[in-house]
C-alpha cells in the first residue's frame, strides 16, 4: 500500500474540495470519474511502466509529483481550454470564464472539436502501437508466428509512418468535406509529435564515446518523462470529453480525473517496483494491443459515436488475455 499512499492523500484532498465546491453530490461524481479513469487507463499504466523502468529513480519521483501536476492542470484542464480557444477564436481567458460560468456552451465547443482531438490522439497512439509491433528486436511474441512475421516488417524504413498516414488518409474520406483538412492537420501533427519525441529519446539513449553514463541516463530520463506526458495527454482527451456526459462542472471533472490520474501513476510505479512486467511477460503486449484498439476506436469515432463502455471492455479483455497467456507460458516453462 506504500506505493498508493500519496494517491489516497490526493483523493482525500480532491474529495474535500469537491464537497466544498459541489456538496456531497459533487464529491460522489468526482469519485465516480476517478474510478472510471482508472478502469479505462490500466493499459496506459502498463505501457508507462515499460518506459518508467528505464528512468532513474529521481525522474520516477518527478513522474509522480511534477508529472501529476502537468497531467491534471495541464492536460485535463488547461489544454482542453486551449483547444476550444484555438477552434473558436475566443481568447484563453474568455474560454476559461466560459468553462466556469457557462459550462454547457464550453462542453458544446469541446465536443465540436472532437474530430481534431480524436485525429491527433488516435494517430499518436497508433504510432505507439506500430512502434511496438514492428520492433524487429522483440524476442517474445504473444501471437507466435503471426506476430513474429509482422515484427520482421520493421526492417522496412519508416513502415510505421507510412501505414499510419495511410490509415489517416483513408479515415478522413468518410468525413464531411468541411472538416477533412482539420482532421488531416491534427492527425499529421500527432504523427510528427511522436516522431520528434521518439527520435530525441533515441538520440539521448545512444552513448557517445567518452560521455559519462550517468549523463546519458539523465538525458534519456528527461525525454522518457516528456514522452510519458504526451502519451498521457493522448489517453486523456476522450476521458475529458466523456466526463461531460456525467457532469458539466469543469472543477468536478478536474478533481475526478485528478484522482484517477494519480492512481494510474501510482499503479505505474507499483508495476515497476514489483517487477510485474517480468512476472507477466505478455502484459506489455496486451497493453499495446489495447492501445492499438483505442487508436482505431478514436479514428472511427470521428465518424461514428462509440460508447466509452466498449472502449473500456476492449482494453480490459486485452489485458486479461495477456495475463492468462503469461500464466500459461510460465507453466509451460516450468515443465
Amino acid at each position: 500500500m506504500q506505493h498508493f499512499r500519496l494517491s489516497f492523500i490526493v483523493t482525500a484532498v480532491c474529495l474535500a474540495i469537491a464537497v466544498y465546491w459541489g456538496g456531497v453530490t459533487g464529491a460522489f461524481i468526482a469519485l465516480i470519474l476517478g474510478i472510471l479513469e482508472v478502469s479505462l487507463s490500466f493499459d496506459n499504466a502498463v505501457v508507462n511502466a515499460s518506459i518508467l523502468k528505464r528512468m532513474d529513480e529521481r525522474w520516477q519521483q518527478y513522474f509522480l509529483t511534477w508529472g501529476i501536476l502537468i497531467a491534471v492542470f495541464g492536460m485535463r484542464l488547461l489544454f482542453p481550454i486551449l483547444i476550444v480557444a484555438v477552434a473558436t477564436g475566443i481568447g484563453f481567458l474568455g474560454v476559461s470564464d466560459m468553462a466556469l460560468h457557462d459550462p454547457s456552451t464550453y462542453a458544446s465547443h469541446l465536443n465540436a472539436s472532437h474530430v481534431q482531438i480524436a485525429a491527433f490522439g488516435g494517430m499518436f497512439l497508433l504510432m505507439v502501437f506500430f512502434s511496438f509491433i514492428f520492433d524487429e528486436g522483440k524476442k517474445l511474441h504473444w501471437l507466435g508466428y503471426i506476430e513474429e512475421k509482422i515484427s520482421s516488417f520493421g526492417k522496412l524504413e519508416s513502415i510505421e509512418i507510412i501505414l499510419a498516414l495511410g490509415f489517416l488518409l483513408i479515415s478522413q474520406t468518410w468525413l464531411p468535406e468541411a472538416i477533412r483538412l482539420n482532421a488531416l492537420i491534427a492527425g499529421t501533427s500527432g504523427v510528427i509529435l511522436f516522431v520528434i519525441v521518439d527520435s530525441l529519446a533515441a538520440l539521448f539513449e545512444d552513448k557517445e564515446e567518452g560521455q559519462d553514463v550517468s549523463n546519458v541516463l539523465k538525458k534519456s530520463s528527461v525525454m522518457s518523462f516528456l514522452y510519458l506526458e504526451v502519451l498521457d495527454a493522448s489517453f486523456s482527451f476522450d476521458g475529458v470529453i466523456g466526463a461531460f456526459a456525467i457532469t458539466q462542472d469543469v472543477i468536478i471533472i478536474m478533481l475526478g480525473l485528478a484522482i484517477g490520474a494519480m492512481f494510474v501513476r501510482s499503479l505505474t510505479v507499483y508495476l515497476v517496483r514489483q517487477g510485474t512486467l517480468d512476472e507477466y511477460v505478455f502484459l506489455e503486449h496486451g497493453a499495446h494491443y489495447a492501445i492499438g484498439s483505442l487508436a482505431a476506436i478514436m479514428l472511427i469515432s470521428m465518424t461514428y459515436h462509440i460508447s466509452e463502455i466498449i472502449t473500456g471492455l476492449v482494453g480490459a479483455v486485452m489485458i486479461a488475455l495477456s495475463i492468462l497467456s503469461s500464466i500459461i507460458y510460465k507453466k509451460k516453462l516450468a515443465k
